[in-house]
């Protein structure tokens, strides 16, 4: 009699986030006490459930390594919203670096001023209002980025990735933002959210881009 083979499902190698490990997390990141971040926190935290679009202190900080580490001088971020983000991507440039930041809120964007000035990195930045895919589709012949933020609109993802591509050197790096969808995706049931479908489209839709 032959014995019947048992297969085994692979190891899945991953460590559960909970909250008392983020803390951990955070706590041990470099400059994890920064006054003007946390400032700009509690300015954003007071919008209300708004708030919730501002990246975390991890992101943060990991992207500020992302740029140091892949040595950009030119950057692009699409959507700004209270200047989080673009602070820590600013940090990350060379002093002589360039930020160009998109985003259609002159009302959020005025807090980021604010945030840039007292974190001294407003020389790097130039900020253009208006909606994200006609500011895209203005930029000047030529200009191309080392490294792009997108975090706007996410039904127009994949609009943002096909402008935002071209423009990128190779080997440059392009990071989205919120591309588990808060961990909904995955689930194996229909997404009838339209920024779910298009978020989940693109994640497939990357991972068989050979641009990529």
């Amino acid at each position: 009699m032959m014995k019947k083979q048992h297969t085994k499902e692979p190891i899945l190698k991953y460590t559960p986030l909970n909250d008392g490990l983020f803390r951990y997390l955070c706590g041990c990141r470099s400059r994890a006490s920064d006054r003007v971040l946390d400032d700009l926190r509690k300015e954003t935290a007071a919008l209300g459930e708004i708030a919730m679009m501002q990246i975390g202190p991890d992101q943060g900080a990991f992207m500020t390594l992302l740029v140091k580490a892949i040595g950009a001088r030119t950057a692009l971020e699409v959507g700004s919203f209270t200047g989080y983000s673009s602070i820590c991507i600013a940090r990350g440039l060379p002093e002589k670096g360039g930020l160009l930041c998109l985003d259609a809120s002159a009302e959020w964007t005025a807090v980021a001023r604010k945030y840039w000035r007292r974190a001294g990195v407003e020389k790097k930045i130039e900020l253009r209002l208006g909606p994200a895919m006609e500011s895209l589709k203005k930029l000047e012949p030529g200009r191309r980025f080392d490294f792009a933020f997108i975090d706007a609109h996410k039904p127009e993802y994949d609009a943002y990735y096909e402008l935002v591509l071209p423009r990128m050197r190779p080997n440059g790096l392009i990071l989205f933002d919120n591309m588990l969808w808060g961990g909904r995706l995955g689930k194996g049931r229909p997404i009838k959210h339209p920024g779910g479908r298009a978020i989940d489209a693109l994640n497939r839709k990357l991972a068989g881009d050979r641009r990529v």
